[in-house]
Order: structure tokens, then sequence, then C-alpha cells
């Protein structure tokens, strides 16, 4: 497993994305998640498979033993460990998990009113001011963000659960809509956009 998706050590701690996400309030557990579901789309990608497979079940195992029942990474996570059923041949087992999935998706809705979202201005100062004088329209807007991103994983999840292929490659858009702050909007589009398809 490369240094991205292997579990965070002590030495791991130096380096300034996770010093910055534990000053956030993130747990270890939080990064390893996102970097195994970020490593095992990448594997996908780059053909190493069973690399990829084996990543997507541990970052299953993380999110059923160290994160809360309502968190949306738990959905991605059962939908990632489906996608590496119905790959080995097992769709019945694809089948339950993704029907769990889209069952705990069902509730992501309704919790976007609680994020709490870190200002998100990085190109200059003056940015920054005028997120921090316009901080509720900032919000509202962020808020409409992310209520699409939820939509459109809740309907690619409803895609993979019938067998189809998604409207969108939800993990190609990662890179490009990864926060730079460690907060709640971060754990939820990767939960959006780390769904393997």
């Amino acid at each position: 497993m490369t240094t991205s998706a292997r579990p965070i050590s002590a030495s791991d701690s130096s380096s300034a994305e996770v010093r910055a996400a534990l000053a956030a309030g993130w747990k270890r557990h939080d990064i390893w998640w996102e970097r195994l579901q970020e490593q095992g789309n990448r594997d996908w990608e780059a053909g190493r498979r069973d690399r990829a497979l084996r990543g997507f079940i541990r970052a299953r195992w993380l999110a059923l033993v160290l994160m809360s029942r309502n968190d949306p990474r738990q959905a991605t996570s059962l939908a990632n460990a489906a996608f590496a059923a119905r790959v080995r041949g097992a769709e019945r087992t694809a089948a339950r998990r993704y029907a769990r999935a889209i069952h705990l998706w069902a509730k992501v809705p309704s919790r976007l009113g609680t994020l709490d979202l870190a200002p998100r201005a990085r190109s200059s100062l003056f940015h920054l001011r005028m997120e921090l004088r316009h901080g509720p329209t900032f919000q509202s807007n962020q808020r409409i963000r992310h209520q699409h991103f939820v939509a459109e994983a809740g309907e690619s999840l409803r895609a993979l659960a019938e067998g189809r292929s998604p409207p969108v490659t939800l993990s190609a858009r990662w890179k490009g809509a990864k926060p730079p702050v460690f907060d709640d909007a971060r754990k939820l589009l990767a939960a959006c956009l780390l769904i393997r398809s």
C-alpha cells in the first residue's frame, strides 16, 4: 500500500496536511478513511483492481468501527464495498450493500443545515474579507452547492444499485472539488465524490 493509503503513524503527524486536519478537529480515522478511498479510486483507474478492492473493504471496516451511523461516509463505504462485491461476482451481497447505502443516503439531505462550514477564500485577503463581510450569502451558496452534490450522489447510488452506469463519474471530480480546509463540508464532499462507479 502506498504512503497515502496506509494507517497514519506517528511519523505522519509531521506532514502539514495531517497537522492541519488534526488542528481542525479531525480524527486520525477521518484522514485515513479519506486516503483509503482516494487511493482505492486511483488504484482502480490505474488497473490495480485487487489493491483497489482491498482498500475499499478496509475503508468500510474503518467506517463501521469508528464512525457514527449517521455519517454520510458510511453510505459511501457501503457503496464501495458493494462495488467490490459485484466485481468479485457476489451480486446478492452487492445488492444488499447498495440497498443499505441508498437507505443511509436518504437521510443526508436533512443534515445539510447542520454542516460546520469553514471560510473558503484562498486567493487573496480581499476575497477573505468579502467572504467574512457577506458570510450568510457565502454559506447559502455553499449549502446549495452541497445539495447538488448530495443529489448527484443519490442518483449515482440508485443507478449503481440497478446495475446501470451513473450519470457522472463522481470520483473523477474529487481532485478539483476537494476543499482546502478540514471541516464538515470536506467530509460530506468526500462522501459524495469518492463513490466508485
